[in-house]
């Protein structure tokens, strides 16, 4: 065993909205790396379908419905993988959602709140959470998906940027606090990732031809683009790594 290969053995690790896209892929990449791992999803139907995945390949998955916007079903949550497996070493707070705004001055309260709810406070919630169970560890790893719409305004996407530019500063305060606990954290933030999620963007040539001029690198971001750097924030090799946003965009942001 090299000491710079990815190893996750026995450890614990959540991954929130892990029930399909890049959450289910980082799951799973995780499990394969020897983590004990759980996800949690709005919809059971999902998590029974993830679960399959999962057995299939010969991993085992602890599955669980939870609203991360709810603060006793978070508990609840992390309740039950403690239960299961008696603490946490890292939590993928995957978790988000964007919904078309054409003007942010004029988009209506509901869907404010439901984006910030979604994006940020479910981040808010669920590290709070995971901390509690990482001090009793003495140690762990907090990686937080952001986007690159964090930092560069878009247009129809608004709330969604401002809601992930504070989930990258949530992601620097709770790294500099928890950096006495031995409590990593850190964000990816890739670029347009190739998703059922970002489909509509991507399956229109015209729109993707547009958006490629912008990515030096010529091509979109796969979900093993994501998973890759998630996996070096989980493991070992970035240990001396707090209150970083990798970007994973291709060079767009160069």
């Amino acid at each position: 065993m090299g000491a710079m290969e990815i190893d996750l053995s026995g450890k614990v690790a959540l991954v929130t909205g892990g029930s399909r896209g890049i959450g289910m892929a980082v799951a799973m990449a995780m499990a394969e790396k020897g983590a004990l791992v759980a996800i949690c999803g709005r919809k059971q139907e999902n998590l029974d379908q993830a679960r399959e995945e999962f057995l299939k390949k010969g991993y085992k998955v602890l599955t669980r419905p939870a609203n991360m916007t709810q603060g006793a079903q978070v508990a609840a949550l992390f309740s039950a993988v403690d239960e299961e497996f008696g603490g946490m070493d890292i939590l993928v707070n995957n978790v988000g959602t964007n919904i078309f705004t054409p003007s942010v001055a004029e988009a209506d309260e509901g869907l404010f709140d439901k984006l910030m709810e979604t994006n940020l406070k479910s981040v808010f919630l669920a590290s709070a959470e995971a901390v509690k169970l990482m001090k009793k560890r003495g140690a762990g790893r907090i990686i937080n998906i952001s986007s690159i719409a964090g930092r560069k305004a878009s247009r129809g996407m608004g709330i969604y940027c401002a809601g992930k530019a504070a989930v990258d500063m949530l992601t620097k305060v709770l790294a500099q606090e928890l950096a006495v606990d031995h409590i990593n954290v850190n964000a990816v933030a890739p670029g347009m990732v190739r998703t059922k999620f970002s489909q509509p963007f991507w399956s229109n040539e015209g729109l993707l031809n547009e958006l490629l001029k912008s990515v030096p690198m010529g091509r979109i971001a796969e979900i093993d683009d994501v998973v890759g750097a998630v996996l070096f924030l989980a493991s070992g090799l970035s240990d001396f790594i707090t209150g970083e946003i990798i970007t994973v965009d291709g060079g767009a942001m160069a």
